[in-house]
């Protein structure tokens, strides 16, 4: 299932590659980026004390853009998984990805477009509560987002997009009957399925800022101003991801990136009772990463 479902999301982007080129320009633009990061630490004697590790993480991002008269199609995939292995602990993976986005626009002025976007997240591999690795906290489709949306694309400049929707429907999905029996992330216990409908305002920057630097940052923000609960209302949920790449030379890359994440119905962790149940409460999350390796870029 989880093989099939990905291959649906890639269908986009390997469509746009069989097209035919019968015309002397292309509507369709594609590019690429693969990165595989590679760290590992080895102490032998050591007085000064150390433990043994390897991490390795792979990137994939896939873009295929289509622009032709008044007509726009941006299509984008980004997948990203990662492990870690030290001395002491089993193998455990650091970073766990799929990200889908799809919008389509038909421009109303030069730089203003009616636009529809459609966001998928969600992970490939189970991630657990260590020390106890035998406690499931989420896997593919738990959680899984999706957001549908209809509103207006601005883009000022080529490298800069913003994206307002009135309009919006998120979707949260628990699809572990063991995690939405407890309500995890902000499903009604029981239920596999989270419906939210409110605005959404995304901004989307990509450029190479300096030579052989370039800047991919974007930023959602959704406000359910349906929510039942009206004190709720105000509460507004962010994910912004940035990731600056700073090419060495043709096939070394070291990029660093950060994910930091708001979602009022998502209960973080912050401390336990006197008997020992743990206290929960909305929390930013934050998540920052950094290598170096081998990576290989191509635009079409």
């Amino acid at each position: 299932m989880r093989k099939i479902f990905v291959f649906i999301l890639m269908l986009p982007a390997f469509c746009a590659f069989s097209q035919e080129d019968t015309t002397a320009v292309s509507p369709w633009k594609y590019d690429g980026f693969f990165s595989q990061q590679l760290n590992q630490v080895s102490f032998t004697n050591w007085v000064a004390g150390g433990e043994n590790s390897f991490a390795s993480t792979s990137i994939v991002v896939l873009g295929a853009n289509y622009a032709k008269d008044k007509n726009t199609w941006e299509n984008k995939l980004d997948l990203a998984y990662g492990i870690i292995k030290t001395q002491d602990t089993p193998m455990r993976k650091n970073e766990d990805k799929i990200d889908f986005l799809s919008k389509y626009g038909r421009k109303v002025t030069d730089k203003l477009s009616a636009s529809a976007l459609v966001n998928f997240r969600s992970q490939f591999d189970a991630g657990f509560k260590y020390p106890n690795d035998s406690v499931v906290v989420s896997r593919f489709m738990a959680p899984g987002y999706l957001m549908a949306s209809l509103g207006f694309d601005y883009k000022p400049v080529e490298y800069l997009s913003i994206f307002f929707s009135p309009a919006t429907g998120k979707f949260t999905f628990v699809l572990d009957d063991d995690l939405a029996a407890i309500g995890a992330y902000g499903v009604d216990p029981g239920k596999n399925v989270n419906p939210e409908f409110g605005a959404l305002a995304s901004i989307t920057f990509g450029k190479d800022i300096f030579e052989n630097v370039n800047l991919a940052s974007k930023i959602d923000l959704f406000n359910n101003y349906t929510d039942a609960e009206k004190s709720n209302r105000k509460n507004t949920d962010v994910n912004w991801e940035t990731r600056l790449n700073m090419k060495v030379n043709r096939f070394i890359t070291a990029s660093m990136g950060f994910n930091l994440i708001y979602d009022h119905d998502t209960p973080v962790v912050i401390g336990e009772t006197p008997a020992g149940d743990p206290i929960t409460g909305p929390r930013t999350q934050f998540k920052q990463l950094f290598g170096i390796g081998l990576s290989y870029n191509f635009k079409k």
